[in-house]
């Protein structure tokens, strides 16, 4: 990388505070990386066609230069409004809590700023939240699953691309990122074969999910492949939350049915089945093995720390907002699927008969 001529940080830093009468600018920057000021504010924006070393060097004298853009003068510059649209379901809610700040820290290694809304699961919510980031002029808008359907996608990418998770579909500025449900559940069904278990129960989420139609369907059709129990009976369906996770527990044990395991759709209904074991007097693992989805942060730590199958949602939500920024530049996306990975914890062990 060239030798920068950058004057002393500490008169850089000086120069740059309120009311020292000398405010880095985007021009300063170019003529200090030795490029034009277009090529500055193109690698700002995530639009460049530079090499990798000379995005390093401008991003080095940025940083430097302590250079702060300004987004009000950048949009007026460039038609773009720096700014993209992230619909979420529960904005509190772990599971897409780490998909928000992976699509933060992606955005603002771009100088883009997130405009984070909420559907609550609920079609025309999520309808009425699209229209509202549509009015604000985004530059983008990523859609973390939900129940919009694939028609209502495929219009708003006609006037804004969109990524969207949780499905497959693609058309004209849209693209999808999917993870393979289907193969998390054969995962955790297959780990707990190897462990001797027979009788195994599922904790599903709502059926209108396409997650958890996904991942119950991965569930049966792995119990088939090694010629364990499918009792249906077995399976009870909830609502992807800890209370649901509770209450589907309770539900199981009153069926006085026996199974030696249980696989919960997601992580956070796992800790509710948990919490329902506990009070029931059943030991985790030593009377019952207990399996998650998702592998929260949380479940690291929970007592004892939960097995479960890994789904980054953190790098689902960095994965869809680097799609998001090719998209934005004409670029075929290279990320359709998250693979899963199955982390083996003590919440699960061998099953003595």
């Amino acid at each position: 990388m060239p030798k920068l001529n950058i004057p002393d940080s500490r008169q850089t830093r000086r120069a740059n505070l309120p009311g020292s009468g000398q405010r880095t600018t985007l021009t300063m920057v170019a003529q200090r990386a030795g490029v034009s000021p277009s090529t500055v504010s193109r690698i700002l924006n995530g639009t460049a066609q530079v090499s990798q070393e000379k995005q390093a060097l401008v991003r080095s004298v940025i940083e430097e230069l302590n250079f702060r853009p300004d987004p009000a003068a950048r949009s007026l510059a460039g038609g773009r409004a720096m700014s993209i649209g992230v619909l979420t379901q529960f904005i509190d809610s772990p599971f897409y809590g780490e998909a928000l700040r992976g699509i933060e820290d992606v955005l603002q290694q771009a100088n883009y700023s997130p405009l984070f809304v909420s559907g609550h699961w609920n079609e025309a919510e999520e309808k009425d939240r699209l229209l509202m980031l549509q009015e604000r002029k985004v530059d983008g808008i990523i859609v973390l699953t939900g129940k919009l359907t694939d028609d209502t996608l495929i219009d708003v990418a006609r006037s804004v691309p969109v990524v969207v998770t949780g499905r497959k579909l693609m058309a004209s500025q849209l693209h999808s990122i999917d993870f393979d449900n289907v193969e998390g559940a054969s995962l955790a069904v297959r780990h707990l074969h190897a462990l001797g278990h027979q009788r195994v129960a599922f904790i599903s989420g709502p059926l209108d999910h396409s997650d958890a139609v996904q991942r119950v369907a991965g569930f049966r059709a792995e119990l088939l492949r090694q010629h364990m129990v499918c009792d249906e009976g077995l399976i009870v369906y909830s609502d992807f939350q800890e209370a649901g996770g509770f209450r589907a527990m309770n539900q199981l044990l009153a069926t006085h049915q026996t199974f030696t395991a249980v696989i919960a759709a997601n992580d956070q209904m796992a800790y509710g089945a948990r919490l329902a074991l506990y009070r029931g007097g059943i030991r985790v693992p030593e009377d019952v093995s207990l399996v998650g989805f998702d592998d929260l942060p949380h479940s690291a730590f929970t007592l004892p720390p939960l097995t479960t199958v890994r789904q980054s949602i953190y790098e689902v939500g960095a994965s869809a907002a680097q799609a998001l920024f090719e998209l934005m530049q004409g670029k075929i996306p290279a990320v359709s699927q998250i693979p899963a990975e199955l982390v083996v914890r003590e919440s699960t062990r061998i099953h003595r008969r």
